[in-house]
């Protein structure tokens, strides 16, 4: 069972994510990961993404957030901008700000490796969502589905001659895998009642 909102700020503030020594020298990317408490327990905010050629990760379940751009402050103030115009939240008037969660990288077959930053913010009530054309649909989705292995599923994924089995979730008919499910994976050990 997932615990409360209190419980997942105490674990966030004394967490050390495991930061990549390279992450200044390549391209950088940062998400966020929204919490709140239901009667049932924690939620995390997802998005599905818009179907776009040339997207490769086009109708995949993600998280607010994108690549850095030089006008950026620093990695935080990437991943709250991304999600101002995603979904139209202004994370500082409507969240408070938890911790973060390790880098991952992302690694496709013709582009340079990128270093992506998970930061987790809490909302006690959140202002409509103005999804923009990046935004298919914006789902909250129960921790506790996650921390019940019994939903966790496998699935094959193939590049050119390489099939690979990964693990994932189905949540109302959509796909959670790669590294949306690893970001959610470290959350849901992280806050997981002992």
């Amino acid at each position: 069972m997932v615990k409360s909102l209190l419980h997942a700020s105490r674990k966030l503030q004394h967490f050390k994510p495991k930061k990549k020594w390279y992450r200044r020298w390549v391209r950088r990317s940062a998400v966020v990961l929204i919490l709140r408490e239901q009667p049932h327990g924690l939620e995390v905010l997802m998005i599905k993404r818009s179907e776009r050629e040339g997207d490769p990760w086009s109708g995949h379940m993600a998280f607010p957030g994108g690549k850095g751009e030089k006008f950026d402050r620093n990695n935080l103030h990437t991943a709250r901008r991304e999600t101002l115009e995603e979904i139209g939240l202004d994370t500082d008037q409507h969240t408070e700000y938890l911790g973060r969660l390790s880098d991952l990288v992302a690694s496709l077959r013709w582009r340079k490796p990128m270093v992506v930053t998970p930061y987790v913010f809490m909302a006690d009530k959140l202002p409509e969502l103005a999804p923009n054309y990046e935004v298919a649909e914006v789902i909250w989705l129960p921790l506790a589905y996650l921390a019940d292995h019994g939903n966790r599923q496998r699935m094959q994924w193939q590049m050119k001659k390489i099939t690979l089995d990964l693990p994932c979730y189905f949540f109302r008919e959509q796909r959670i895998w790669g590294l949306s499910l690893r970001m959610l994976d470290e959350l849901v050990s992280l806050v997981k009642q002992q």
